[in-house]
């Protein structure tokens, strides 16, 4: 059960690595990068799964649902913003971008910080 959790685990920092390093690449474009929308549905899906197992589990530890419940909203909010800008590319802007980028970077810090 914990190999599964840890393979969860990297493939959530994976998710939120390609959102974050394919928006810094192209901020100056202008553009979403195109793995954005993959990326954020990766990190969404086994932070979601990762939960799950956790709370099911007896041989892990509960999760703080406080900060699960945070989390879920930042990436709730990434991923809307996301699927606008891939379905609306010619609406993406620096701001849009930059928030993808913000909520990225505030959300990686939760997970970090928060004990």
């Amino acid at each position: 059960m914990e190999l599964l959790q840890h393979v969860l685990l990297f493939l959530h920092l994976l998710g939120w690595a390609i959102v974050l390093g394919g928006t810094i690449v192209t901020m100056r474009d202008t553009r979403l990068p195109r793995g954005a929308l993959h990326g954020i549905l990766t990190a969404l899906v086994t932070g979601i799964l990762m939960v799950g197992l956790a709370s099911a589990s007896d041989e892990l530890r509960d999760p703080n649902t406080t900060k699960v419940a945070v989390k879920l909203v930042v990436a709730l909010v990434v991923t809307g913003l996301v699927v606008y800008g891939a379905r609306r590319p010619e609406k993406v802007t620096k701001g849009l971008l930059g928030a993808v980028l913000g909520l990225t970077v505030l959300n990686v810090g939760i997970a970090v910080l928060w004990r």
